[in-house]
């Protein structure tokens, strides 16, 4: 009788040291998790950027019975842009390809689908400094002449214009985000402790247009007055960044 209310009484001992250590453990773990005593805050920025290239986007469309076909004219019409357009004083890597594809041309014809051969299209596009936006005229009469058909223009940032905002933009969003973390940290009487987590969204850019075509018919004459004495202005350029901080 006695084994047995000592066998008893160690089980339960075992029992509520076991409950006592899950006790322990889970309050461990919650104040490793514990997200209390933090603050989010969203930081913006707009900044003004201006732009530093026009670029001039084209496409050069041929048709043949074969894809070979279509691609051997293409290759010919492209050839001859280029060669317009290095008259004109632009060098090679001015002129850069944007996409190519070769597709069979299918049509409806009485409900059923009848092949008319295939279509091969390379879009190019030329970069110019907006210094020398008055030669705009020259690429539209250079292309167009060589058999291409003008898609649109824009006033665009270079790569290296785009990392510039683009570092300026995030480092102001990042300065928002913390002065409003302290301003919420003092408004409750406590300081901005350590940063605990930051995500950024992306760098909102995008090239500003001079002149677009219609249904993919352009109006050579509309374009080059579109773009006739055009200088570039300045346009807004933002970031946002999230942070959590820790609020002591």
């Amino acid at each position: 009788m006695e084994s047995s209310v000592k066998i008893t009484l160690i089980i339960a001992l075992t029992a509520i040291l076991l409950v006592a250590g899950g006790i322990s453990t889970f309050l461990i773990f919650k104040n490793a998790n514990d997200t209390s005593n933090t603050v989010s805050v969203d930081g913006t920025s707009n900044i003004k950027a201006t732009p530093d290239l026009v670029s001039v986007y084209f496409n050069a469309q041929t048709k043949g019975s074969t894809s070979k076909e279509a691609n051997d004219n293409n290759s010919e019409m492209v050839d001859e842009i280029l060669t317009a357009l290095i008259k004109q004083g632009f060098e090679r890597k001015d002129i850069q390809t944007e996409s190519f594809n070769i597709y069979e041309d299918v049509q409806w014809i009485n409900n059923k689908q009848v092949s008319k051969g295939y279509i091969a299209t390379h879009q190019m596009k030329v970069e110019l400094s907006t210094n020398e936006a008055s030669k705009i005229g020259d690429v539209i009469d250079a292309v167009v002449d060589a058999g291409a058909t003008l898609s649109y223009i824009n006033f665009e940032l270079s790569t290296a214009k785009q990392n510039e905002y683009k570092a300026q933009a995030l480092k102001e969003a990042s300065e928002d985000a913390t002065i409003k973390a302290e301003a919420i940290a003092s408004g409750l009487g406590k300081k901005v402790g350590k940063l605990v987590s930051i995500s950024t969204s992306n760098f909102n850019y995008r090239p500003w247009a001079l002149y677009e075509s219609v249904n993919g018919v352009a109006d050579v004459a509309m374009a080059k007055e579109a773009t006739t004495n055009i200088q570039p202005s300045e346009q807004d350029v933002n970031a946002q960044v999230s942070a959590v901080f820790k609020i002591v």
